[in-house]
């Protein structure tokens, strides 16, 4: 049994699928989750668990080489757009629809509990070396 990190065995397999290029979303509760990418749905309850506390634990885990939010996060979740900035100096905004595009091509989604608009990121994964 693991005694840190990603204990949820779903996750923490599909983190170790990931390779170099591969999309990981993550997402709010209200976010569209298209076919196709794996999903692994964190959500308990309304704010459980939260966008932040998932993309903390991720990027505890992931090297992540980029990452692409909805440019309407700005203004609709301040918290959530503070939270980005102070991860990814690079963040790379889009409009919510071409976000919900982009997430087509996700490899994995991981759904948060997170009750608060635009707390989405398309986090690009990279290599350790």
């Amino acid at each position: 049994m693991k005694k840190a990190g990603i204990l949820n065995r779903h996750l923490s397999g599909a983190l170790a699928e990931l390779g170099h290029g591969d999309g990981v979303l993550v997402c709010d509760a209200g976010m569209p989750i298209p076919d196709g990418p794996r999903v692994v749905d964190l959500a308990f309850r309304a704010g459980v668990p939260s966008f932040a506390e998932v993309v903390e634990g991720l990027l505890a885990e992931l090297v992540v080489e980029g990452a692409t939010a909805a440019a309407e996060v700005r203004s609709a979740n301040t918290e959530a757009s503070a939270l980005l900035d102070g991860h990814f100096p690079s963040l790379e905004l889009v409009s919510h629809e071409k976000l919900k595009e982009l997430s087509a091509g996700a490899r994995l989604v991981v759904r948060t509990g997170e009750a608060r608009p635009y707390a989405n990121v398309l986090l690009r994964c990279g290599v350790f070396f």
